[in-house]
């Protein structure tokens, strides 16, 4: 997203759509195959873009197939936390 003017910004309806969508999805396909099984259509740029912030913000990973996988476990965060594995 380095350099490149974005023209049309998601709305956080349609973040949470595509997180619902990866987490009931996860490691079952890729990206273009993931857009299709969203229950709302959108622009495939929107959705590219989405996917760029999830995976910087840590919620997500693509693995070397291409597979997207969900990642982001806040009650497993909570539970290092309180045993002082982790520090915020």
């Amino acid at each position: 997203m380095k350099n490149k003017t974005i023209l049309h910004s998601p709305t956080l309806e349609s973040v949470i759509m595509v997180e619902k969508a990866i987490e009931k999805h996860s490691t079952e396909c890729g990206k273009y195959q993931l857009w299709k099984k969203l229950p709302k259509k959108m622009m495939y740029q929107t959705y590219l873009i989405i996917l760029n912030y999830l995976k910087e913000s840590g919620k997500i990973i693509i693995d070397k197939e291409g597979c997207i996988i969900w990642i982001w476990n806040p009650k497993m965060i909570r539970k290092l936390e309180k045993e002082n594995l982790i520090i915020k």
